[in-house]
């Protein structure tokens, strides 16, 4: 027998301890991963679940607090320190008015601002520090946002209290998600795509706009769909600006001071009478309600842009 023969026998033998044939060998690790794998897939199964349960036990909750105070008046009716008269008109129609005013003027920015990242910035030590720092921003503690309005928007530019102070500070809330997302998108576009454009002699901004954009559109509208959804459920950040608690009138412009259903629902949990809680359950229910409709709307448009392509 050679040298070889004896050191591989050797090798075997120290590997092998049990004496096992390597497709026993091989046969025994695939079981010993097969058993994790359906241990973790387990331990899975039961977080979600329990999360799911935990969460249909708020929703329960809830619902059986404020399903009975929805109604006309009570959507109709300004806050009142009387309970049987109070409603939501003030805080839902500022909700609306804020969420209005920060799509207008978070997403334009924030899709632009990821599209000239990822298709026309030049790739140096300047570009990358831009968009680490980004990425960073969007992890940031919504309360820093409302600290950085309120020195900015309500004291720095003279803005005060206003619906467009709010606008600004959940605009760049917001912003740094809808960046990285857009550039997300912009790059699981093929380059196949650009090349096909810029060969039948489109110019770059052509190519970006009739190509890149439109493939990478569904993929954009879900960051904005999570970016949305994460303003209108803020309350730190407006409460940092002083937006106010008590509204008994309706804004009718962005220098108006104004309200919001998650302030208005703070200002209610905060109280010790009990019928207040059971408003501010309701309250939970409109916004929740609110937010499923705009979820609803952009997966619609989401949904009809995908079948295009």
């Amino acid at each position: 027998m050679t040298r070889r023969a004896i050191n591989n026998q050797a090798g075997m033998g120290a590997s092998n301890p049990l004496n096992l044939q390597p497709g026993a060998q091989w046969a025994d690790c695939l079981s010993r991963r097969h058993r994790k794998a359906a241990v973790f897939s387990r331990v899975c199964f039961a977080v979600t679940w329990m999360a799911a349960a935990l969460l249909g036990l708020l929703f329960y909750q809830v619902s059986s607090d404020g399903l009975r105070w929805l109604d006309w008046q009570f959507l109709s009716s300004f806050p009142s320190r009387f309970p049987e008269r109070a409603g939501i008109k003030s805080a839902v129609v500022g909700t609306l008015y804020l969420i209005g005013l920060v799509i207008v003027i978070a997403i334009p920015i924030g899709v632009g601002a990821g599209l000239y990242l990822q298709e026309f910035a030049t790739k140096n030590r300047l570009s990358r520090l831009v968009e680490l720092n980004i990425a960073n921003l969007a992890g940031v503690p919504s309360i820093v946002y409302g600290i950085i309005g309120l020195a900015i928007f309500v004291r720095g530019f003279g803005l005060e209290r206003s619906l467009i102070s709010g606008a600004l500070t959940m605009s760049l809330l917001i912003m740094p998600m809808i960046i990285v997302v857009s550039r997300e998108a912009i790059k699981t576009v093929p380059l196949s795509t650009r090349h096909a454009a810029l060969a039948l002699g489109a110019t770059r901004w052509q190519t970006t706009w009739s190509h890149v954009l439109p493939t990478a559109f569904p993929g954009i509208l879900t960051g904005i769909i999570l970016a949305l959804s994460r303003a209108i459920g803020e309350t730190a950040p407006l409460i940092m600006i002083g937006a106010l608690t008590y509204v008994a009138f309706l804004p009718e412009g962005p220098m108006d001071s104004f309200t919001a259903l998650p302030i208005q629902i703070y200002n209610w949990v905060s109280r010790p009478q009990e019928e207040f809680h059971q408003l501010a359950a309701g309250a939970i229910i409109v916004l929740l309600g609110l937010l499923l409709l705009m979820n609803a709307t952009a997966i619609f448009i989401r949904y009809r842009a995908e079948t295009r392509l």
